[in-house]
């Protein structure tokens, strides 16, 4: 059961986040990104994988919120 919560979680924010990584970096490029107005010193392949795991991290997070919010009392508190 729970490798199988572990997959309605992970597997929706997978397809989440590659949506994000295409939209984003549709309209932004990565050398053009500055963290506290110094440039970042990556390559545009390591900020498509950073990017990438970032949305993947806030989509997962976004997927458990959703699985806790719809369990029942009884599930919580076991």
């Amino acid at each position: 059961m729970l490798a199988q919560r572990w997959m309605w979680i992970a597997w929706p924010a997978f397809l989440v986040a590659g949506l994000l990584e295409v939209l984003v970096f549709a309209f932004v490029d990565p050398q053009d990104l500055h963290w506290f107005g110094q440039d970042l010193d990556l390559s545009r392949q390591a900020m498509y994988t950073l990017a990438f795991f970032a949305f993947w991290v806030l989509a997962m997070v976004s997927s458990a919120l959703t699985l806790l919010l719809g369990m029942s009392s009884t599930e919580v508190n076991r």
